[in-house]
């Protein structure tokens, strides 16, 4: 058998638990059809670069799919038949990677980091020094003027 990654978007107005028992569905799809899943994460509700069918974001959910090609061409048909999967993609690989995708790593990251922002700190008015005391208009200054004889 083969291995595959297949990646799907469902629609952004669909809820989290019914995105669950698409994945489920297609898991149980891929086993009856003589393969397994050794892993389905789901990557949350992102934006997406462009509108695909009036959709500004979707649900991301992987799959990693150890099965013979028929079941992957069963699993495409069935998505392509879905009205609440957006896209999906299926590509062949050579081996499956163990633990979290580079995605859940990345998002694990950001999370760690402090202020949760993804950009560096950035110097600002905040952190220059003070500017030196000047007299406000109409008060004596101490300091030399041009006018002193």
């Amino acid at each position: 058998m083969a291995l595959y990654e297949n990646v799907f978007i469902a629609r952004q107005d669909v809820p989290t638990t019914q995105v669950e028992a698409l994945t489920k569905q297609f898991t149980d799809l891929v086993t009856a059809q003589g393969g397994s899943v050794s892993k389905n994460e789901y990557w949350g509700l992102r934006s997406l670069t462009f509108r695909i069918k009036k959709n500004r974001k979707g649900h991301y959910t992987l799959l990693n799919i150890d099965a013979p090609p028929a079941a992957i061409k069963e699993l495409e048909r069935t998505m392509s038949i879905n009205e609440d999967i957006i896209r999906y993609l299926t590509v062949r690989v050579d081996s499956l990677e163990e633990g979290p995708s580079a995605v859940m790593q990345r998002s694990s990251e950001k999370a760690d980091r402090p202020g949760g922002s993804d950009r560096p700190e950035r110097g600002g008015w905040s952190d220059r020094p003070p500017r030196r005391e000047r007299p406000r208009f109409g008060e004596e200054s101490t300091g030399m003027t041009g006018e002193e004889e």
